[in-house]
């Protein structure tokens, strides 16, 4: 497996209070555990099993995923920008890797 590619698409910038959409995506395969490979035998569980969102390190969403989540997960939301800072996300394999995706906005 190659390693998961986080993407992250919003906007650079923003008005005080202005909502705006966040929508991410991992490029991970996230294996449930229940296939078996051609030899009969179970292929391991391999999934992303958490995502957070923070904004200047408070956290504004956070979500458990559970292997029926597809290939390549998707999460967008709606967050209210209270002023510039830097949006962090991370997502936790069932094996303790983070991926992390960084996105700065500026209100103006």
């Amino acid at each position: 497996m190659t390693t998961p590619t986080p993407r992250v698409r919003m906007p650079a910038t923003a008005k005080a209070g202005e909502v705006v959409e966040v929508k991410t995506l991992i490029s991970h395969e996230m294996e449930s555990g229940n296939r078996k490979d051609k030899d009969g035998k179970a292929i391991p569980r391999k999934i992303i099993k958490q995502f957070v969102a923070k904004f200047e390190g408070k956290e504004i969403l956070k979500a458990d995923w559970h292997p029926a989540i597809s290939a390549n997960p998707y999460q967008a939301f709606w967050v209210k920008v209270p002023a510039s800072g830097t949006f962090t996300f991370e997502w936790t394999d069932d094996d303790g890797a983070v991926y992390k995706a960084e996105q700065k906005v500026t209100v103006g």
